[in-house]
Order: structure tokens, then sequence, then C-alpha cells
């Protein structure tokens, strides 16, 4: 497998849990790392047997219209499962760097999924301190 990255493309998104934050696209920049077999497209030289970098490009500068997230987490799994969709990459990983927070460069998340990672959904990890619930039994006492 080789890869192919889109390194810190600039785009602006509607990305924040705030719907103040939410109101206005803010600037983020995305790295797209996509795995993918192009052995045939350098010995052909022919642009179908890869991914076309330049029209994942165009996707991801107008992915964002119309939509919003709370999380970039969120958003970067949105990414992933689209460039595994349409563009048949065997793996792809999406870093998201947000810059809200005055005091640091960036803060950003990093995921990588797999056509079937893609499909199952992922498990909620509890917070620090955050209560659990009772569990419910779906059996009847008897």
């Amino acid at each position: 497998m080789s890869t192919i990255t889109l390194t810190d493309l600039e785009v602006f998104y509607h990305v924040g849990v705030p719907d103040a934050e939410r109101a206005q696209p803010q600037r983020l920049l995305l790295t797209v790392e996509m795995q993918h077999d192009f052995t045939r497209a350098a010995a052909s030289d022919d642009l179908r047997e890869t991914i076309d970098y330049y029209a994942v490009s165009r996707r991801l500068l107008a992915f964002g219209e119309g939509r919003s997230w709370k999380l970039i987490e969120k958003l970067a799994a949105d990414i992933a499962a689209m460039v595994l969709a349409d563009f048949g990459a065997g793996a792809v990983s999406v870093e998201v760097k947000k810059f809200i927070i005055p005091e640091a460069r960036h803060v950003s998340v990093r995921l990588t999924r797999t056509p079937s990672a893609a499909l199952r959904p992922q498990k909620r990890v509890k917070a620090k301190g955050e209560q659990t619930q009772p569990r419910r039994s779906s059996r009847s006492a008897a």
C-alpha cells in the first residue's frame, strides 16, 4: 500500500459546541492521508488508476457547505467516511486542526478508518467523573 497525502488544506466550516461558535465559518486545516496501491498508476501514468487528489481537495473545500458540526471528532469521521466511500481509499487518516485556544498553536484530532471500520459504530468512552447510569435488564424479574 502506498500513501497520497493532502497536507493542511485550508477550509472554512461551521464547527463548535456553542451555537455562537458555529454561527460563522471557522478556518480549519485538514490533512488527509489516503492508502492506495498505485502500482498500476505508476506503471501506466494513468490518473484513473489512482486517487485523484485534486478531486478530493475540491470535495473537501465544498464539504462544509450547508452543514455544521459540534465536534471536530465527528467532522473527521464524516470526512473519512466520504473519502472511503467516494474515492476508494484502502484506508484513510484525517487530521483536523482548529484554532480556537489563543494560548495554543492549534487543537487537533486525528483518526484512521478502513472501509470495514467506517461501518462499525464507535464505542463511547465515559469522561472522567461522569456518572454511570444504572443498567436496565431486558429480562423481567421472576
